[in-house]
């Protein structure tokens, strides 16, 4: 399983694209993003209002329709996201700057602020809204929804991604 590519929900010209670590094992064997049970991403996409409704993972093509998707910055699948090495990480980091500027979406949420600073190399990256731009694209750090992360309830997290969902519609796009 951990050589299986977990393929990207994605689209031009979406609102937001959010942007995992990586595929976990049961992501990897089920084909769907954040499937393991204990991740808390669909519940706080929901609660923060990005859904109507708490989608599952096998639902997660309707994200499209409400303007998101989801990539991952490695794509190699692991039990945890501490498997990975920083090489990793940052060649990462370059196939995600080539779909943001493919895809042109409005925001990119990266999920996991570790993950942002070993990708990036800013070392010194807080939650919430970057300076760095990727062309048009705005970024975004949230907190990684994973049930390994104790730091943040479902409701915290929730707080977090209304306060991506907040600078979104502070920022809409011409005629949207």
């Amino acid at each position: 399983m951990a050589d299986q590519v977990l393929p990207d929900l994605i689209a031009p010209n979406l609102r937001v694209l959010f942007c995992g670590i990586n595929p976990g094992l049961v992501s990897a064997a089920t084909g769907h993003h954040f499937a393991r049970p204990g991740n808390r991403f669909w519940p706080a996409l929901h609660r923060s209002g990005f859904t109507p409704h708490q989608l599952r993972p096998d639902e997660q093509g309707k994200l499209l329709t409400y303007g998101a998707g989801i990539t991952n910055m490695v794509d190699r699948a692991t039990a945890r996201a501490d498997e990975l090495t920083r090489a990793e990480f940052a060649a990462g980091a370059g196939h995600l700057v080539e779909k943001v500027l493919r895809y042109s979406p409005d925001w990119l949420a990266v999920v996991g602020i570790t993950a942002y600073r070993d990708a990036f190399g800013e070392r010194r990256a807080t939650m919430g809204r970057q300076l760095r731009q990727i062309g048009p694209t705005r970024v975004w750090i949230l907190p990684n929804p994973s049930g390994l992360n104790a730091h943040y309830t479902v409701d915290t997290l929730a707080g977090a991604f209304a306060e991506l969902r907040t600078a979104m519609n502070a920022t809409l796009p011409e005629g949207g």
